[in-house]
Formats: structure tokens, C-alpha cells, sequence
């Protein structure tokens, strides 16, 4: 069942303190770095939840395009919770750290979340739900941290391909629907990049479409 996005941020909040740690596997933690990651919202009328930040290695993928999504990212594509998904990367040898903002990210708004880097573990990823929508969420990838300044990037949709997009506002959590229902209806079953917002349901194209990118992403070395 869908969450309400009042007991997400509170849950988000818990979480932020709770995962200040590095991963339960990290072996190297020479050559620690600290880094602002500032995400800013570009779209019109979406809201993004709590976005999550993972420090990781090479090896971890938060998810693979045309392969099914994991229920941890499922979960925060569909509800908005990155729970899951650090509980889930706090445990793996490849994650160093993972952090979680402290509020849902306004159209317009920014937010900044501090990581650290260490070692083999360089690459940072972050990820979190449009909230008017089925199962849509941003992400950005494995990007490297620069070792000096920062570097931006921006970040698209994706389908988490985990739900059916209808759009029916009993499926959607955000506004103007606030469902915290599943839609038993087949979904595709692979994460792929969304195609938006399409007003089948209750949701208006002019208000909850976007064109991508939906988050503008700076990483900034710190010390």
C-alpha cells in the first residue's frame, strides 16, 4: 500500500540519521573526501521526494535499463520511500555511504546533501520519485566525483516499470491525488525512460508532463 508522503518525509528524516555510516562492507576507506551533491528541481509542476544519495564503488548499479527494477527501487518509484533501497545498499561491500534529504524538492527548489567519498569508492548515484505520478523517478548513475571543484550534470525520468502508468489518482500519491493504493493492472516489467504524462487519468499534461531533464545535479568537493 502507497504511503502518504507525510509519514515518507518522516520516515526520510529518521533514515538520514540512522544511515550516516559507511557501508557494512566497506573495506577502504583511504583518502576520504567530502562532497555538497545539490539537486534543483526543472520541471514545472513535479514534485521529487526525499532524494536519496549513495557513495559507492564500481560495482553497484542501482538499476540496469530494459531489466526489471529491484523492489527496493520499486519502492521508491512507486511511494516516494527510499527506505528500502539504503537499508538495502548500507549492507552491500560495493557502498561506502548513503545519505537522504531531509524534505520533498518543490519545481524551483534545491537541495543540498553532504557525502563523503573514500578510496575505490569514487562514484555517487542518486535517485528519487516524481511524485505525481505511477512510478516515475530521476536518477543519476555512478557519476565519478571530481577529485577538484565540481561537476554538474542533469538528470532524466525513468519507469521503474514496476506499476502501470493510468494515471488514476487512486494509484498516484502526490498531487492533486494523494492514493495510497497499487494499480493491480500489468505493468512492463523493465526500467526504461519515461514517457511522461500523457492526461488519461488525473493528471493534467500541462501542469505534471515534463520534458526531460527533470533535476539539475551539482557535485562539489568540499575538502
Amino acid at each position: 500500500m502507497k504511503k502518504s508522503l507525510l509519514s515518507i518525509l518522516c520516515g526520510a528524516v529518521a533514515l538520514a540519521s540512522m544511515l550516516a555510516g559507511p557501508g557494512a562492507y566497506a573495506d577502504d576507506v583511504d583518502g576520504v573526501r567530502h562532497y555538497a551533491v545539490t539537486i534543483t528541481n526543472v520541471t514545472r509542476g513535479q514534485i521529487l521526494s526525499p532524494v536519496a544519495v549513495i557513495a559507492h564503488d564500481d560495482n553497484y548499479q542501482m538499476f540496469s535499463l530494459g531489466s526489471p527494477a529491484s523492489p527496493e527501487l520499486a519502492m521508491l518509484a512507486e511511494e516516494g520511500s527510499a527506505d528500502m533501497l539504503l537499508a538495502s545498499a548500507g549492507g552491500m561491500h560495493s557502498v561506502y555511504k548513503t545519505a537522504v534529504a531531509t524534505g520533498v524538492l518543490k519545481p524551483g527548489a534545491s537541495e543540498t546533501i553532504d557525502i563523503e567519498t573514500a578510496g575505490r569508492f569514487s562514484r555517487i548515484s542518486a535517485a528519487a520519485m516524481l511524485v505525481s505520478s505511477n512510478d516515475a523517478f530521476m536518477a543519476m548513475r555512478g557519476l565519478r566525483a571530481p577529485d577538484h571543484g565540481n561537476l554538474a550534470v542533469d538528470a532524466i525520468a525513468y519507469d521503474a516499470g514496476s506499476e502501470a502508468n493510468s494515471e488514476n489518482c487512486a494509484f498516484v500519491p502526490g498531487p492533486p491525488c494523494g492514493g495510497h493504493a497499487h494499480d493491480p493492472a500489468p505493468a512492463e516489467g523493465y526500467v526504461y525512460v519515461h514517457a511522461g504524462i500523457h492526461g488519461i487519468g488525473g493528471l493534467s499534461p500541462s501542469i505534471y508532463d515534463w520534458r526531460d531533464p527533470v533535476a539539475h545535479i551539482e557535485i562539489k568537493r568540499i575538502d
